[in-house]
């Protein structure tokens, strides 16, 4: 059986990165290629030293005005390119290029709480002054609108009346690394080659 092969994109500490890295470290079909961020000092380059995975920073003329970032996707042939806590907006270069094969995490039911600046804590307070009952993660493909690609998989956790937002963040965590490797999983056991 081919190697499938994963490109993941990270802006923050790497959390998430780490974790996927973890599940399929000895899986003999899955290999993490390389981690991209568009941060020079993210947490994450530290994490990816520590777990020996090929990391790499760039900056947004490299991914938004040039072909730079899309030349060293296409030469890291990735099966799938995971977006695991990465903030940017993906340039239609490279949407195109590997169309349905770019899936992203967001922690919370999209369609709510999604859209340009809603990430992270921003979020989890939304959710608390709304007084939301559930929330949860939404894994979904990219397309060319932040949050809009069509919905792979959904997760939820109810939300207590006392929870604080930093409450609502640990149960959102607790979602994505429980579920995020096991959707990857499958989608990369569903792609031909």
């Amino acid at each position: 059986m081919k190697t499938k092969r994963i490109v993941l994109f990270a802006s923050g500490s790497g959390s998430n990165v780490e974790n996927i890295v973890r599940f399929f470290e000895d899986s003999p079909v899955v290999e993490v290629a390389a981690v991209l961020t568009n941060k020079r000092n993210a947490k994450v380059l530290d994490r990816c030293d520590r777990l020996n995975i090929n990391a790499l920073y760039f900056n947004r003329n490299s991914f938004a005005e040039s072909d730079l970032v899309l030349h060293i996707l296409k030469t890291l042939r990735p099966d799938l390119i995971v977006l695991a806590g990465f903030l940017w907006k993906i340039p239609d270069n490279i949407i195109a290029d590997f169309p349905d094969k770019i899936i992203n995490i967001h922690p919370a039911l999209l369609p709510k709480y999604g859209g340009k600046g809603m990430y992270g804590d921003r979020v989890h307070k939304a959710v608390k002054a709304n007084n939301e009952r559930e929330t949860g993660i939404t894994i979904h493909y990219v397309n060319g609108n932040y949050d809009e690609g069509a919905v792979i998989f959904q997760a939820k956790t109810p939300v207590g009346a006392d929870d604080s937002p930093e409450a609502i963040a640990a149960k959102v965590h607790d979602l994505e690394y429980e579920h995020f490797p096991k959707v990857i999983e499958k989608l990369l056991a569903e792609t031909n080659g």
